[in-house]
């Protein structure tokens, strides 16, 4: 709940930019360190106190969160906590960060798109699309077959990282099995996995799956004859005015106008034999790799941007009301114990006679989280770095502190902040 004084410093929040300095009388907490950048209407402030309270509490130095409701921006902020010790360059609201998983539901999205165009068949197995080899002298399992773009959109195609592992984290194991040396491509990690055997029969249950969404990137580019990341800029961003998004590179110059990414951890590179160590952000992961699964690049409102496809989309007209409820539709295997279920990129719960639908990513220097509420409320929030030890904040609390605050506003501003940056 907002006191007295956290109104009377929402009122002096400047529609643009830095928020007011607090006046030297008054004693500042701690979180303030946390310098916010932005827009931020007064009704909305418990965001703006709720991220820097996050950041502070984590050692976070870069952070966003941009919400809207009813296809408005009515708040896009920027949070950088930067110390003489540790300086960090100013995070504005369009610093672009890596959004790891929140990519799904974009390549789901060209999915339907495509299949609404009539260009695809959801129950179509992968391979009559894709033609995938295993290795000399290994077999493919006869299964595959049974493998369907419905099952890759929901994790149900039967592979599972706890058991044969994730591809995209096992690049060094992956050249020495092809004696390709490294770098590994896509087409490296589908000749790896498919030597492999399923680890359950296809659509029989759940497991978490990014190399299922490496194959539908490839499956967009055997529909459409363009690149994963030319069809998804020109059929589904463009459209919606969004072109700050990108696919991510590796290293850090190739990266301008990116947050620097953190982490505790280094690792031999990826990208080359050298077997130099390298920061874990900068060369332990490959992300020309993760296009499909995990390597976009963004704002925090560029993401609530796209949610317009699902909550307006009369007005976008990129995906009509039979494809939307297929992004929200649940598996064949059922639902998990708690009610939710997977569907094409989102994790989806009924609510109120709606659905909430949200998301998480996260890759070493970065953590996201996306929801989109069943009252027309959609947030964003991005940090550079994730939890990497059992002592920190658990980084998870986003999810509930966020809603908590979306529960508590009882009116909603009217502004709209998109003419800005749009």
């Amino acid at each position: 709940m907002l006191n007295r004084r956290d109104v009377l410093k929402a009122a002096l929040v400047a529609p643009i930019g830095v928020a007011a300095a607090r006046p030297a009388s008054a004693a500042a907490e701690p979180w303030e360190a946390v310098v916010a950048r932005g827009n931020v209407p007064s009704a909305l402030v418990n965001f703006d106190t709720t991220m820097k309270k996050y950041m502070y509490e984590r050692g976070i130095t870069a952070g966003q969160l941009a919400v809207a409701r009813g296809g408005k921006l009515v708040f896009t902020r920027a949070y950088t906590l930067s110390t003489p010790a540790k300086p960090v360059p100013a995070v504005t609201p369009t610093s672009l960060f890596r959004i790891a998983s929140l990519s799904k539901h974009i390549t789901a999205t060209a999915i339907l798109r495509l299949a609404q165009e009539g260009r695809l068949n959801l129950g179509t197995p992968v391979t009559s699309l894709l033609d995938l080899k295993p290795m000399t002298g290994k077999k493919a399992d006869a299964r595959l077959s049974n493998v369907t773009i419905w099952r890759l959109l929901q994790h149900t195609g039967g592979w599972d990282r706890e058991i044969s592992d994730d591809p995209g984290t096992i690049e060094h194991k992956i050249a020495d099995a092809l004696g390709t040396g490294l770098p590994n491509d896509n087409a490296d990690m589908m000749t790896y996995m498919t030597s492999l055997p399923l680890d359950f029969t296809p659509g029989s249950r759940h497991a978490y799956c990014n190399y299922g969404y490496l194959l539908l990137g490839r499956v967009i580019e055997e529909v459409t004859g363009q690149s994963y990341g030319s069809y998804v800029t020109s059929r589904l961003l463009t459209p919606l005015k969004i072109t700050r998004m990108r696919l991510g590179r590796t290293l850090k110059a190739e990266t301008p106008g990116e947050v620097p990414y953190e982490s505790v951890f280094t690792t031999r590179t990826v990208l080359d034999e050298s077997a130099k160590i390298v920061p874990y952000p900068y060369g332990g992961f490959n992300m020309a790799n993760k296009d499909a699964s995990g390597g976009w690049v963004a704002t925090a409102m560029d993401l609530v941007r796209f949610e317009r496809v699902f909550d307006l989309p009369a007005t976008t007209n990129l995906l009509d009301a039979r494809s939307i409820s297929r992004a929200f539709a649940r598996p064949e295997w059922g639902t998990f114990p708690s009610g939710s279920w997977y569907g094409a990129g989102w994790y989806v719960r009924e609510n109120n006679g709606g659905l909430n639908t949200w998301h998480s990513g996260g890759l070493a220097g970065t953590h996201t989280y996306l929801c989109r509420r069943y009252d027309g409320v959609a947030y964003a929030a991005f940090f550079n770095r994730r939890q990497e030890t059992d002592s920190e904040p658990d980084f998870g609390d986003i999810d509930p502190l966020l809603y908590g605050v979306a529960n508590g506003i009882t009116t909603w501003p009217s502004v709209d902040y998109s003419s800005l940056y749009f």
